[in-house]
């Protein structure tokens, strides 16, 4: 009876070799062999929580089993019971440390506990037991890359397919971390060499898409988000996706904005419904997964396109907050007062040194305990410095219950967010209730529509009057610039421009923005620039080869319509260093502030450079950064009022020499009022104070 149970089961008849298992185990209750075999049977059925139950009963009888305790801790992996699942693993790898297919689980489970340092041990040793083991190559690699050791992972993904070139998901998992290099033209065939090997796998698609969006080739990608539906109709993660594939990151011309904009909420308002109709499992996991990142960047209000998204946000994880139980802190009446902020940037970046560093260097630790939360996986000397600072510093967390927990065991009683819609981690958080006051600031210059979140930690110089309606949250408004911004320790390095086609007697126009900052609306103002200036070299940062070529494109129809040749104005340089870029603005001749989406660190590193900034005052907070970084130093004459007005700046400031010399000058004089400002950190503390303890 027992080879026919085994041999129905190696046929995959598994109905058969269950009802053949049950009937001999009503006369051999206590045979470990047959116990173990129902129970591999139930498991192969996706009935885990069956199966434990039998593989328990087999280890009773035999607990030294290392076959019996792998599949067992499998299983338990498999049901979310993954400590449990990796100590039963070690007993068994105790048992017998020479199976290659023992340390491949234990590394499994560690993967999914989110120890990806501590699973690479094990895969090692799995694949230096098993030099043909190539899933173990293949889970290698996921580790890798979820360590961010693209390098690393790229290796193992060869391997795996060097070994078994008919790995479908190995293709696709070497794919994803050339989309994450941003290497999106290489990624694209090996989704394509994946749906070869097997035409139904869903996750291709899915992937596939997610790279023809980059490539902003969005038609082909929403084809490629509806084959993956196609193939797995409870494909939440593709619904999602889907829904925010139809907001490009470059506009060319001829897109209709309000069309688009129309578009995207009539889809919003469907996947909401879609999604109380069908009540799907684990829909809260794709929250955050795409997200509404390209819509600040339309200089339009997005309040109430925000405001619908919030609220779908915010129900399907309120629902999954109510499913496990998890309760914000109370507000207490005594004692310092537990900040806690979460970010993905608790490192040298934009958001750490604009915002986050001003709070951890200046508040008051004799009022305020403060607790980082640090979502990302880089680490650095400023990471070294927050930990430093800060009560309690928590990375590396496993899972969003993980995360949750952490910071709910804090009894944090004011939670704030630097920066909301660039991580998914960070989306899903910001739509929990995990205390009783949650704020938001400026990371993303955009109102989140969150309903979970009470404040939006703003400037003075960055709002007027009317701005509260672009927000969903109470919107404050810090003096000043309302951070604390400390100047950076960069040293140049020398910039030679004839290795870029420039010439020594050429003005060099500084355009360095993110080149989605660049709209449509605004081509003609350089365009305008050109043909006043006659010569004159307007430098972007060639950061991606598809956005550089729309962008191109798109200026090319403007400057042929004036008769002048693109080339002759435009330049497109690699991603420089630090140092290169501040070498650059010491060479440059102009900083070009892009019109409706402004820059902040990188106007505060101009101003260091003592390179003159334009720009225009924009009609949101985020088209106001530079705006208001001028006026704090007194210096309204670079911000314009008009396109006209900031193009006739630019000319002036290229032919006038003297006046751009004097504007320098008045720059290095004033700067230091930017540096270490107390002010925002005084007011901050009081509002602080009062929601906490008022």
């Amino acid at each position: 009876m027992l080879q026919q149970a085994m041999q129905a089961f190696q046929a995959g008849d598994l109905v058969s070799s269950e009802k053949i298992l049950r009937t001999f185990l009503k006369s051999f209750s206590n045979h470990a062999d047959a116990l173990h075999l129902l129970a591999i049977v139930l498991a192969s059925q996706g009935n885990h929580l069956e199966a434990i139950k039998y593989y328990g009963y087999a280890l009773k009888i035999d607990p030294n089993d290392p076959a019996i305790l792998s599949n067992y801790g499998s299983s338990l992996n498999l049901t979310g019971q993954n400590k449990e699942a990796f100590s039963v693993l070690e007993k068994a790898i105790q048992l017998n440390p020479g199976s290659p297919e023992f340390n491949y689980n234990a590394g499994n489970i560690l993967y999914d506990l989110g120890k990806f340092e501590l699973s690479l041990k094990f895969y090692e040793r799995a694949t230096d037991l098993n030099n043909q083991y190539f899933q173990a190559h293949n889970n290698y690699g996921k580790a890798l890359f979820n360590l961010r050791r693209f390098s690393e992972a790229l290796i193992h993904y060869d391997k795996s397919l060097f070994l078994n070139p008919a790995f479908y998901e190995t293709w696709v998992n070497k794919a994803i971390t050339l989309h994450d290099l941003k290497r999106y033209e290489e990624a694209l065939p090996l989704y394509d060499e994946a749906i070869g090997l097997n035409p139904s796998y869903a996750a291709a698609w899915y992937n596939r898409a997610l790279t023809l969006k980059e490539l902003t080739q969005l038609s082909d990608a929403r084809a490629s988000f509806d084959k993956a539906i196609e193939l797995d109709s409870d494909y939440s993660r593709a619904r999602w996706a889907k829904l925010f594939s139809i907001i490009p990151s470059l506009f060319p011309k001829s897109e209709s904005l309000a069309q688009i904009r129309d578009i995207f909420a009539l889809e919003l308002d469907q996947l909401d419904k879609f999604f109380v109709k069908n009540g799907l499992q684990d829909v809260s996991q794709v929250i955050g997964v795409s997200q509404p990142f390209y819509l600040a960047y339309q200089e339009l209000n997005n309040k109430e396109l925000l405001t619908a998204y919030g609220k779908l946000c915010n129900r399907l994880m309120g629902d999954w907050q109510q499913e496990n139980h998890l309760q914000a802190t109370k507000k207490r009446e005594s004692g310092k007062i537990k900040i806690g902020i979460v970010s993905g940037h608790i490192h040298n970046h934009s958001v750490w040194n604009a915002i986050i560093k001003g709070w951890l260097k200046h508040l008051d630790s004799n009022v305020f305990e403060i607790h980082l939360f640090s979502l990302g996986n880089t680490e650095d000397e400023e990471s070294n410095f927050a930990k430093m600072q800060a009560s309690s510093f928590t990375s590396h967390q496993a899972s969003l219950l993980d995360w949750s927990k952490e910071i709910t065991s804090k009894n944090i009683e004011v939670l704030i967010y630097p920066e909301v819609g660039m991580n998914q981690l960070t989306t899903q958080l910001a739509n929990l209730r995990l205390a009783p006051t949650q704020m938001v600031s400026w990371g993303h210059p955009e109102t989140t529509g969150f309903p979970t979140i009470d404040y939006y930690l703003s400037a003075e110089l960055f709002e007027d009057e009317s701005s509260q309606n672009a927000y969903t949250e109470t919107l404050v408004q810090l003096p000043n610039l309302g951070c604390s911004y400390s100047r950076l320790p960069i040293a140049a390095a020398k910039f030679t421009a004839e290795d870029f086609r420039i010439s020594p007697d050429e003005p060099i126009l500084l355009c360095p923005g993110t080149l989605f900052k660049y709209a449509p609306q605004y081509d003609w103002v350089l365009v305008e620039i050109a043909r006043r200036l006659g010569k004159c070299k307007f430098i972007f940062f060639d950061q991606q080869k598809n956005w550089s070529k729309i962008l191109k494109d798109r200026l090319d129809v403007e400057f042929q319509k004036a008769n002048l040749a693109i080339d002759d104005f435009i330049v497109f340089i690699p991603w420089l260093s630090p140092e290169e870029f501040y070498g650059l603005m010491q060479r440059a001749d102009l900083f070009l502030d892009s019109l409706g989406f402004s820059g902040f660190n990188t106007a505060m590193q101009a101003i260091d450079c003592a390179l003159p900034i334009v720009t225009k005052e924009g009609k949101f907070m985020r088209g106001r950064l530079a705006s208001g970084i001028l006026k704090r130093m007194s210096m309204p004459e670079l911000v314009a009022k008009t396109d006209q007005e900031y193009i006739e700046l630019v000319v002036q400031l290229v032919q006038d020499k003297s006046y751009h010399d004097q504007i320098s000058k008045k720059m290095i004089e004033r700067r230091e009022i930017l540096y270490d400002d107390l002010a925002p950190i005084k007011a901050l503390e009081s509002f602080l104070v009062n929601k906490a303890r008022g």
